[in-house]
């Protein structure tokens, strides 16, 4: 619920009162909670996803640093740019002309994705993961966050309950499973990457109380460009990479501060890991003229 909250306010200052209220704690014993679990005290976690949602924007908008500034909560681009260049060792317009940070003091704690990508053309990019658009109405879901999730197994092992769990339910057959993750590993420290593991479910339906590893939540109606991938882990992580940093760059839409979503098309196989049957889906708007 805290990072959730956070996540819907990062276009302000969020106290640890506020937080601790949103989550039903007194301040002392909430401060406890939140760092024996995120590691982060709710001032660095905040800020750092605040810089997060900064580096994406500077990567995929074309809005000035000054606008993004005001988006994430930053009282001036001075602030913001004093604030970036501390976490993340380059000021925000070098890392908009350079979008590296190879050089950069966090490159070390970051999970290596790029090493999955396969060697594909663009014009094998666009053959292989056609692009459609589609809105998503409203949704309830069920989910497990799983922390550290670069961690191996960690997700499928989540993924695992979930599925039992949805069979004990009778959710399995008629419903979406999905992962999402509001994280960008190019520039999350990989042991601070979280990955949710979902399903949907009915409007009249309640987890019971032995359920308690699960939380709920809606997710609002968006917009979504959308990537049918057949294939394995690299097939995934290429058509990702070729989604934010081909097709999103050189389209009409930005992306929409929501996250992405990775819909297993085969319930029936969606542990198996060898071979994936999925859209990719990523949360977009059309960019303002």
């Amino acid at each position: 619920m805290a990072i959730d909250y956070v996540n819907a306010n990062l276009n302000r200052t969020i106290s640890l009162e506020e937080l601790a209220t949103v989550c039903f704690f007194s301040p002392y014993h909430f401060h406890r909670v939140f760092f024996g679990v995120t590691g982060e005290t709710v001032f660095d976690c905040t800020n750092r996803l605040r810089l997060e949602k900064v580096a994406k924007l500077l990567k995929y908008s074309s809005n000035s640093i000054s606008i993004i500034s005001h988006e994430c909560g930053f009282s001036s681009p001075s602030v913001l740019s004093r604030a970036f260049k501390l976490h993340f060792g380059v000021s925000p317009s070098v890392y908009r002309s350079s979008d590296k940070l190879k050089n950069s003091k966090i490159r070390k704690e970051l999970f290596q994705v790029n090493k999955y990508y396969c060697k594909e053309a663009e014009n094998e990019f666009v053959k292989d993961f056609p692009v459609s658009i589609e809105d998503f109405p409203e949704r309830r879901i069920a989910f497990m966050r799983v922390p550290n999730s670069f961690e191996e197994g960690a997700v499928l092992n989540a993924l695992t309950k979930l599925v039992q769990w949805s069979k004990n339910m009778g959710l399995f057959w008629s419903e979406t499973i999905f992962g999402m993750s509001k994280d960008d590993p190019n520039v999350t420290p990989k042991d601070k990457y979280t990955y949710e593991v979902c399903i949907t479910i009915p409007e009249d339906f309640e987890i019971d109380a032995e359920s308690d590893f699960l939380e709920m939540k809606v997710l609002p109606k968006c917009t979504y460009a959308i990537a049918t991938v057949l294939g394995d882990f690299e097939k995934v992580a290429t058509a990702i990479n070729y989604l934010f940093n081909h097709w999103l760059i050189t389209s009409f839409y930005e992306p929409e501060h929501l996250p992405g979503l990775e819909i297993f098309n085969d319930n029936e196989a969606v542990l198996d890991w060898s071979h994936f049957n999925m859209n990719l889906c990523i949360p977009i708007k059309e960019i303002k003229k």
